[in-house]
C-alpha cells in the first residue's frame, strides 16, 4: 500500500475527523490519499497560522488532538505561532508538515530547512518519518503524547519521497492514555493540612477544566465552603453564581480576589501552572502553606515552596478528598468572611456599569456585561490578546468550563477569529462570540473568507481604538507616556460586506445588547464593531492600586 494511504489510515484509527491547513507540493501525495477518506474533512484555510489556532481550539474543546497541516519551509514557519500557543496552553495538537525529498535535504535546496529542529522547542515531541514502515509507530506515539498530561503539541514530518513509497504496515490499535493516581498516604497529608487550616483557599488553574476535574471540584467546595480563585484559563471550573466563586486573578495588580488570597493561611493549588499567575505576585513573602495538586510535579520556584505535593489524576485526587470529607462525623468549619467580602466587592464592580447609556464610545465593563447577558451558560466566548483581554479576564465570567477561552501562556494575537470558526464546527448549536481588538482581528482577517465559505455561525465583536491598546496601557503605567502605537483601520462595514458577512457598527451603549442578539439570530458570520472607551484602562489601574480589603 502507498505510504500516504497508510498515514491517512493511521489518522482515521486515531479518530481524526477534521484537519485544518494549507497544502503544498511536498504533501500532495498525502492530500490525494486524504481525498478518499470518508471520515476526515479537510478544512482549507487562508493562512497556516489560522489553521493552527483552529486546531488548538478543537483540542481545547474536545480533549482530542486538533490537527493542522502545512507544507515545508514557509508553510511550516507560518504554523509555528499557533503550535507554540497550543503547546504552552496545554491543548492537544498534532501538526503535520511536508518535507523535501530526502535525496536533497542535505544541501541547499528549494524551501528546504530543518523543520523538526524548529518545532522541538515548542512541542512535546517532533519527529520526521525516516522510513515508510515507521508511520504507524510515529503516528501512534504523537497522538499518545499529545493527550498525556500535560497535553500539548506534537509534530510529524513526512517527506515527499517517503509519502509516495510502498509499505505493508497497518495502524497500531488505539489505546486510551491512563493517568496515575496518588497514594493514600500523600492525600492524607494534604487532607490533614486542609482540615486544620483556618482560612484555606483554592487557586484553580488550567488543569481544573480538564478530565472531569470540575465535577469533583464543585462537590469539594460545596462540602467545605472553601472559595475558589481561578486563573484566566480556569474560568468556569466552578459556576460564577456559586457563593464559592471568587472570580479571577492574573492582572498583576491588587484586586478583590487577591484580598482573599492574602488572608489565607493555606493555598490549595489545583491544576495550576505558574505561567498562569506567577507566585511572586501572590506569595511574595512566602507566608502561605502550599498544597500542590496536579497531574505533574510542581515547578521549582523561589516563591512556590510546596508543603505537600500530590501528583496524579486531578479528578481522582479530588474524589479522594471528597471521600475523606464524607467519612468525617463533622465537616470542618472555616473562616470564610474574607472570601465572602471579596465576592461581594467584585460582584459590585461587575454590576457598576450594567445600565450605562453612553453614546459615542462604549465602556469595556458595559460591553462585557451585555455580552454575558446574551450568551447562555454553555455558549463560548473567545478572547484575542490585547487590552480587551485584561477586561475579559476581570469582567467576563463563566458558568461552565471551556466557555471562555483565553490564550494565556504564549499569549498570541490573532487567536480569536480562527478559533471561533473551529469552535462553531465543534459546537454548531452554541453561540460563539469572538472578542478582538482591531489590531488582533486584522492579523488573521483573511480567514473571514473561511468563515463565509463554511457558513459558520459566529459573531466577532471588534473593540476599535486605532492603536495597540495594551502596549499603550502598559507603557503609560511604567513610563508615564507611550510611544507611537496608533494606526489606521479599514471601513469595517465595507470589509464585512466584501467578505459576505453581516456588519453592524454600534456606538450607543443602550443598543449593544440588541445588536449582539440580532447578530446571533442571523445565519452565517457577523461582525459587530464598537468604538471602545479605553480611558477606562488607566482608571482601572488607579482603582486597583488603591483597593482596600474589607470583610
Amino acid at each position: 500500500m502507498k505510504a500516504s494511504d497508510v498515514f491517512v489510515n493511521c489518522l482515521e484509527n486515531e479518530g481524526v475527523t477534521r484537519i485544518f491547513g494549507v497544502p503544498g507540493e511536498e504533501n500532495a501525495d498525502f492530500m490525494i490519499s486524504l481525498e478518499d477518506s470518508e471520515q476526515i474533512d479537510f478544512i482549507l484555510t487562508r493562512h497556516e497560522q489560522g489553521a493552527a489556532f483552529m486546531a488548538e481550539i478543537h483540542g481545547r474543546l474536545t480533549g482530542e488532538p486538533g490537527i493542522c497541516l502545512g507544507t515545508l519551509g514557509p508553510g511550516a514557519t507560518n504554523l509555528i505561532t499557533g503550535v507554540a500557543d497550543s503547546n504552552m496552553d496545554c491543548a492537544p495538537m498534532v501538526v503535520l508538515t511536508g518535507q523535501a525529498d530526502s535525496k536533497r535535504q542535505h544541501k541547499e535546496s528549494h524551501q528546504a530547512m530543518d523543520v523538526v529542529s524548529m518545532f522541538r522547542p515548542v512541542t512535546k515531541w517532533a519527529q520526521s518519518i525516516l522510513h515508510p514502515d515507521n508511520i504507524p509507530e510515529v503516528v501512534r506515539k504523537a497522538f499518545k503524547l499529545a493527550v498525556a498530561e500535560k497535553p500539548g503539541a506534537c509534530h510529524i514530518e513526512l517527506a515527499e519521497n517517503i509519502a509516495e513509497s510502498d509499505t505493508d504496515t497497518s495502524p497500531i490499535p488505539f489505546q486510551k492514555v491512563r493517568r496515575a493516581v496518588p497514594a493514600d498516604k500523600i492525600v492524607d497529608s494534604a487532607f490533614d493540612l486542609i482540615a486544620n487550616a483556618k482560612r484555606p483557599i483554592i487557586l484553580a488553574g488550567n488543569g481544573t477544566i480538564r478530565k472531569r476535574a470540575s465535577v469533583q471540584l464543585r462537590k469539594f467546595v460545596e462540602k467545605t465552603g472553601i472559595g475558589v480563585v481561578s486563573t484566566f484559563m480556569a474560568k468556569g471550573c466552578v459556576d460564577m453564581d456559586s457563593e464559592q466563586c471568587l472570580y479571577t486573578v492574573g492582572l498583576q495588580a491588587k484586586d478583590h480576589a487577591t484580598c482573599a488570597l492574602d488572608a489565607a493561611d493555606v493555598v490549595i493549588c489545583l491544576g495550576y501552572d505558574i505561567v498562569e499567575y506567577h507566585p511572586y505576585l501572590w506569595n511574595h513573602d512566602k507566608d502561605h502553606k502550599l498544597i500542590h495538586i496536579d497531574f505533574t510535579p510542581a515547578e521549582v520556584d523561589e516563591n512556590y515552596r510546596v508543603d505537600v505535593e500530590v501528583v496524579g489524576d486531578l479528578a481522582h485526587t479530588l474524589w479522594m478528598l471528597n471521600e475523606r470529607i464524607d467519612a468525617l462525623d463533622v465537616a470542618p468549619k472555616f473562616d470564610v468572611k474574607y472570601q465572602a467580602a471579596a465576592r461581594r466587592d467584585m460582584k459590585a464592580d461587575l454590576e457598576e456599569y450594567k445600565d450605562d447609556d453612553a453614546v459615542g464610545s462604549i465602556k469595556p465593563q458595559k460591553a462585557l456585561w451585555d455580552a454575558r447577558q446574551v450568551m447562555g451558560p454553555n455558549d463560548i466566548v473567545l478572547s484575542d490578546v490585547g487590552a480587551h483581554k485584561m477586561w475579559i479576564a476581570r469582567h467576563y465570567h463563566s458558568h461552565e468550563p471551556n466557555t471562555c477561552l483565553i490564550p494565556n501562556g504564549f499569549c498570541s494575537m490573532g487567536f480569536a477569529l480562527p478559533g471561533a470558526i473551529s469552535a462553531a464546527m465543534v459546537y454548531p448549536d452554541r453561540r460563539i462570540l469572538a472578542i478582538c481588538g482591531d489590531a488582533g482581528f486584522l492579523m488573521n482577517v483573511q480567514d473571514m473568507e473561511t468563515a463565509h465559505r463554511h457558513n459558520t455561525n459566529i459573531t466577532v465583536m471588534v473593540w476599535e481604538d486605532h492603536a495597540y491598546g495594551l502596549i499603550k496601557w502598559k507603557q503609560e503605567n511604567h513610563f508615564g507616556k507611550h510611544t507611537d502605537l496608533d494606526f489606521g483601520n479599514p471601513d469595517f462595514m465595507k470589509l464585512a460586506d466584501a467578505f459576505g458577512w453581516q456588519g453592524v457598527y454600534c456606538d450607543k451603549s443602550s443598543e449593544l445588547a440588541a445588536a449582539l442578539e440580532r447578530s446571533f439570530q442571523t445565519e452565517g458570520p457577523s461582525l459587530v464593531v464598537i468604538p471602545i472607551d479605553y480611558r477606562e484602562n488607566n482608571l482601572l489601574t488607579a482603582r486597583l492600586g488603591n483597593i482596600a480589603c474589607s470583610i
